[in-house]
């Protein structure tokens, strides 16, 4: 795709987000880099993959953006250790110089594991589950917003960031991932 091109989907849906910067596609190799650092502990691996992010962001003033990650349900975030999303967000931050907002956004109720819902079940999971923290409104609005997370999928979960961080006052918002899932990139055979 082109820098600065409009995807399909984003022509027949339009996002509220302001782009999307996606370090790689969600294929076999990025699948494997993505479950050894979400499920496997493999923390080491952030500082490559926001290196590759970070790359993505080339074109942007990056000292400018507050960096923001897409928040777990503290029950998830129990199990798991720690929120991969938020790991993520720390080495751009480092990495780019950015303002970093680690508890900007909060997800206020646990929702079901995502995978394998199509895009009207995601949207219907999230319904009033991620809001902008309280404490947090000040430092958002008027801000440009760099939202992290490891894959986008159907954009369900970025969409409700979004739309809080955007009803908080924030000027813009663009999505940063490692991957980015794309249906009309996978290989069809």
């Amino acid at each position: 795709m082109v820098a600065g091109s409009t995807c399909a989907p984003c022509l027949a849906d339009p996002p509220r987000h302001d782009g999307i910067a996606a370090a790689t596609l969600y294929n076999d190799a990025s699948r494997n880099l993505v479950l050894a650092f979400k499920h496997g502990c493999r923390l080491g691996l952030a500082k490559l993959m926001a290196q590759l992010m970070a790359a993505r962001l080339a074109g942007e003033s990056r000292s400018e953006w507050l960096i923001v990650p897409v928040p777990l349900h503290r029950w998830r975030l129990w199990r798991r250790g720690y929120n991969q999303a938020a790991v993520l967000a720390q080495e751009l931050a480092r990495l780019t110089g950015g303002n970093l907002a680690i508890d900007a956004l909060e997800r206020r109720k646990p929702t079901a594991a995502l995978g394998g819902l199509g895009r009207l079940a995601r949207r219907r999971e999230l319904s009033g589950a991620i809001r902008l923290a309280e404490r947090r409104k000040d430092r958002v609005r008027g801000q440009s917003i760099l939202l992290v997370d490891d894959v986008l999928t159907s954009g369900a979960t970025s969409d409700a960031c979004v739309s809080a961080l955007k009803r908080g006052g924030a000027s813009r918002v663009v999505v940063t991932c490692f991957a980015r899932v794309l249906d009309e990139a996978l290989d069809v055979t």
